[in-house]
């Protein structure tokens, strides 16, 4: 999609494509290979770059609802910062990309279940995670965020104490909030879309997840502002691969190197997200290259 269209495709619009394209797509990413055996008789989820390349398709997890990283576009194709990405992972093994639509809580379901062989859906890095899947080295950063009506706009953490809260199922969202805020009502959703449908039906006070995405949604929602824009540590997103899967791990890690010598997700930014966020965020601020995040100061 160009930068021109993903400047003036309305949220809603890209949800409303998403679901009318889900099943076909969730039905054409589980035929002919998820979570089957291979040409080589390995199973998606356990394959090497090389079983890969002999099969000639990787199999990709990325979300369907969550623009600007990953969802499904006007002509009903798989769009976003991460599906560039995964785009460039087929590109330099010489595949084809598949790309399965994932739920937030089903990140690392789909890797253990050897339905795909990577996951790039937003995903945050996290210890708890960590003891699931194997994290690559990061590729983006972000914190956590709070949206709000600009008519009772959420300015502190401390205002949404007796509040309800909008959160996605399985995100870093979820378990800060759980751990720290126990005194916040917490109201979860699976679909991201689903989420934002009920902070713009009033059903909640104000919705929290990556601080990037409620930037991007409150500029294309006039009446809605992200009054918390940083919230708790700043927390790394990276691809994940099945726990064990130490030869993918190792080519991913070797091909983030190779592609921050041509500051890949620079571009990638301009790309995609540039044209979403405008002056609200620098690409310095949350592109991560190299696998190395040089401008760290915690």
């Amino acid at each position: 999609m160009s930068a021109t269209n993903a400047r003036t495709t309305p949220f809603r619009r890209l949800a409303t494509a998403a679901v009318a394209v889900l099943a076909a797509l969730g039905m054409a990413a589980c035929s002919g290979g998820a979570g089957s055996s291979s040409s080589s008789g390995a199973q998606v989820g356990d394959r090497s770059p090389e079983q890969i390349k002999e099969a000639g398709e990787i199999v990709i997890g990325i979300f369907s609802d969550k623009a600007p990283f990953g969802y499904i576009d006007a002509n009903g194709k798989p769009a976003g910062y991460d599906v560039v990405y995964g785009d460039r992972i087929a590109a330099d093994l010489g595949v084809t990309a598949k790309y399965v639509p994932v739920d937030a809580a089903a990140r690392t379901e789909v890797l253990a279940s050897n339905k795909v062989d990577i996951t790039l859906a937003n995903f945050t890095v996290t210890p708890e995670r960590a003891e699931k899947v194997d994290f690559a080295n990061p590729y983006f950063k972000v914190s956590l965020g709070v949206v709000s009506p600009t008519s009772a706009e959420i300015t502190d953490v401390g205002q949404l104490a007796g509040k309800t809260l909008i959160v996605t199922k399985g995100t870093t969202a979820e378990a800060y909030f759980e751990a720290n805020h126990p005194e916040i009502k917490l109201q979860k959703y699976d679909q991201y879309s689903d989420a934002y449908q009920a902070l713009e039906d009033g059903r909640g006070d104000a919705f929290s997840t990556d601080n990037t995405e409620v930037i991007a949604w409150a500029i294309q929602h006039p009446g809605f502002s992200v009054g918390i824009k940083s919230l708790g540590d700043t927390s790394y997103i990276a691809a994940a691969v099945k726990k064990g899967n130490t030869a993918l791990l190792d080519w991913l890690n070797n091909e983030l190197v190779d592609l921050g010598k041509e500051n890949f997700f620079h571009k990638d930014y301009e790309q995609t997200l540039a044209p979403v966020y405008g002056d609200a965020a620098t690409p310095d601020d949350l592109v991560v290259e190299g696998g190395v995040d040089t401008t760290s100061t915690n």
